[in-house]
């Protein structure tokens, strides 16, 4: 059984999508954006910017779920560049630290909804 979870204070989907489902004690959260929950605007400024506010929309859901960031398993993030790798890293290893980070791949790709920088989905426990 499949249920989907939903922040009414978060940005809605740009799609037919759902923005998480929690299935079999899993949470399986959509590729988030830097989508500002209040006007649904993407929040410009630097990479690191923009990695905050995806992480804090991520960790909203997981939380709205019954979970966190600390029981994510598995991210994969996007970057339009690659060169913004390091400065990713930077604010990501303030939120993931300790001794079991979740895995995660990184990729470049082309291009992202609304010309943003990054994506991130995650997959966490319950």
């Amino acid at each position: 059984m499949k249920e989907r979870i939903d922040v009414d204070s978060r940005a809605a989907p740009l799609g037919p999508y759902s923005p998480a489902i929690r299935a079999g004690g899993l949470i399986f959260v959509s590729g988030q954006i830097p989508l500002s929950p209040d006007s649904g605007e993407v929040v410009g400024g630097s990479i690191q910017d923009q990695v905050r506010q995806v992480l804090e929309n991520t960790g909203a859901l997981l939380q709205e779920a019954g979970s966190s960031l600390d029981q994510a398993l598995k991210c994969t993030v996007y970057l339009t560049d690659l060169g913004d790798f390091e400065a990713m890293n930077e604010v990501y290893a303030t939120v993931f630290t300790g001794e079991a980070p979740p895995a995660r791949t990184t990729v470049e790709v082309a291009k992202l909804p609304k010309g943003v920088g990054i994506e991130i989905d995650v997959i966490a426990e319950v």
